[in-house]
């Protein structure tokens, strides 16, 4: 009986892992997890592995980051006329959870690897706003942007189902620890502490817009459906986790609703999910 039962708990975790993988890896290209490395820009004690390794403070970090960056009109422009975004939103998702895999966990030349292919990327991502205003992806404010805006929703995440809340001094450690990486891409100014990201986020609101555009692509990222019915709960939570975990004039300017009366139900779900999830994939 105790051997069926290790069988049958051996399983559950090893099926959950496989789905978990699929979300992040597309077996289409035959993409495979990215093995933690000890020749990594980073080594395993950093706060930015013990962050960035969380399966659910990047799902629910990555989706509160997507809708805290369209936010800004340039950055949605670079959407809007340079990515399959209707049709492949989860390509794009896969796609910024690979690059920040790889960043932080890959071999140094893997990870330069991936960080150069990303800048040749944005050398051909230009336009016009409908105002007239050129945009440039590679411009070092927007870069900015969508930093801040991703570190502080991972970072966030993590404070919220993290399984040990990080200290002031270990924010403000994970700030500097990510910087590079965005230096790298080209961004300025880069935070390297809490207090530094705040003030970038609070000079930079009054560029921040909602229009059409930020609707329809806020609609589209939030109805996604997942390829299995079963796994619908789930990310209706993890969803909704997403929304709450946006500052209160973020969500303000979406339109989009807190979840308010249900607020504990939905943490307590996200914070079952984040449980299980690290119990399946710490083998």
């Amino acid at each position: 009986m105790a051997e069926t039962h290790s069988f049958l708990v051996a399983h559950a975790k090893q099926a959950l892992v496989r789905r978990v993988r699929a979300v992040f890896n597309d077996p289409a290209k035959g993409e495979q997890p990215v093995p933690r490395s000890d020749d990594a820009r980073y080594p395993p004690g950093s706060v930015i592995w013990r962050v960035h390794g969380d399966v659910t403070t990047m799902m629910v970090g990555g989706v509160a980051a997507l809708l805290l960056q369209m936010l800004h009109p340039a950055v949605l422009a670079g959407v809007w006329d340079h990515s399959h975004f209707r049709t492949d939103m989860i390509g794009r998702l896969r796609r910024t959870a690979r690059f920040i895999a790889l960043t932080t966990f890959g071999v140094r030349e893997g990870a330069q690897a991936v960080i150069d292919k990303v800048i040749e990327v944005h050398r051909h991502v230009h336009g016009t706003l409908p105002d007239g205003t050129a945009y440039r992806a590679d411009d070092p404010h927007l870069l900015a942007w969508v930093h801040v805006a991703e570190a502080t929703s991972f970072l966030d995440a993590w404070q919220r189902f993290g399984d040990r809340r990080l200290s002031p001094a270990e924010e403000d450690r994970y700030f500097a620890e990510f910087a590079p990486i965005a230096e790298a891409l080209g961004a300025d100014p880069v935070p390297r502490s809490r207090a530094e990201a705040d003030a970038l986020i609070a000079t930079m609101r009054p560029e921040l817009t909602v229009t059409g555009r930020t609707r329809e692509v806020a609609g589209i990222v939030l109805g996604q459906k997942p390829d299995r019915l079963a796994a619908m709960p789930v990310q209706a939570v993890t969803f909704q986790a997403a929304v709450d975990l946006l500052p209160d004039w973020a969500r303000d300017m979406h339109g989009l609703a807190g979840s308010r009366l249900t607020a504990p139900l939905v943490g307590a779900g996200t914070m079952g999910l984040a449980r299980t999830l690290r119990w399946a994939f710490r083998g």
